[in-house]
């Protein structure tokens, strides 16, 4: 289970004044001729990914020194919509399009926070 990232273990209590979400980023290696096929899928996807609830961000990526590397980024508002993201059906056409991949994806959570008034410097 993903750590509330509005909660400050530390202190017990959520972090004052603060924008709080899950960042996930998915590092894919596919095979070069296999690239074009998972890169089309992916892009199939990203439309209605970022209307589900609580998704803030999700972005396609290719690596500028590999074009066999790819990333997924995401951003939701809270572990809740992420938990519901990860159990839907455009969640398990994405881990089906990773039977395209040389090797096994990395996926990895940030918790991301903006204390208030860091905007400001």
């Amino acid at each position: 289970m993903i750590p509330n990232p509005c909660f400050s273990p530390v202190i017990g209590r959520p972090f004052a004044n603060t924008i709080c979400g899950v960042m996930v980023i998915i590092r894919m290696k596919v095979f070069s001729e296999k690239r074009k096929e998972l890169s089309q899928t992916i892009a199939s996807l990203i439309g209605s990914i970022r209307t589900e609830k609580g998704c803030q961000r999700c972005d396609f990526c290719q690596s500028m020194e590999n074009e066999n590397e790819l990333s997924l980024l995401e951003e939701w508002d809270t572990q809740e919509n992420l938990n519901s993201h990860l159990k839907s059906e455009r969640f398990r056409v994405l881990r089906g399009a990773m039977n395209l991949l040389k090797e096994p994806y990395e996926m990895m959570f940030h918790t991301v926070f903006h204390p208030a008034g860091m905007e400001e410097i």
